[in-house]
């Protein structure tokens, strides 16, 4: 006799991937151009999700980085590479690596590759951007949450 289950099957789909916003500066242009390049890399990167309609989740990852050559600012080169993802029968648990690690996994060689053409028609050196671990970038932000849980619950 078969089971019957009351659990939703996983489904999972990408119903759109889109770029939500780009910045491209060079403050030190054209002077910028003529000195010594000596790059220094500053790059961050962030993730947001936001509940739609009916299971579906805009998913947004933030890539900043800055170059400074000599102490002065080469350029700044920002993206916000967005997706909007259908997610249903995750069980809440599985909701937050799904949004916070897989759905921005799959945004990050589209803003790789945007930023690598802006820095590219920008004027300067290619830049490619190494992987990331979105994973244990995840796992990382659940160990600072339970830390300042732990924390706050000590100062009541």
């Amino acid at each position: 006799m078969a089971e019957n289950t009351t659990n939703e099957e996983k489904q999972f789909s990408i119903q759109k991937i889109y770029t939500k916003d780009i910045s491209f500066e060079t403050p030190n242009a054209p002077q910028i151009f003529t000195g010594q390049w000596e790059p220094a890399v500053d790059f961050n990167l962030s993730t947001h999700a936001e509940p739609l309609e009916d299971s579906m989740y805009d998913v947004n990852l933030t890539i900043t980085v800055t170059v400074k050559t000599n102490d002065q600012t080469a350029y700044l080169v920002e993206v916000k590479q967005a997706g909007i993802f259908s997610l249903a029968g995750f069980s809440e648990q599985e909701m937050g690596p799904m949004l916070a690690s897989f759905c921005p996994n799959i945004l990050f060689p589209y803003a790789r590759e945007v930023v690598s053409d802006l820095v590219t028609k920008g004027g300067f050196p290619q830049l490619l951007l190494a992987p990331v671990n979105f994973d244990a970038l995840y796992q990382q932000h659940l160990q600072q949450a339970q830390k300042q849980a732990a924390g706050s619950d000590t100062l009541n």
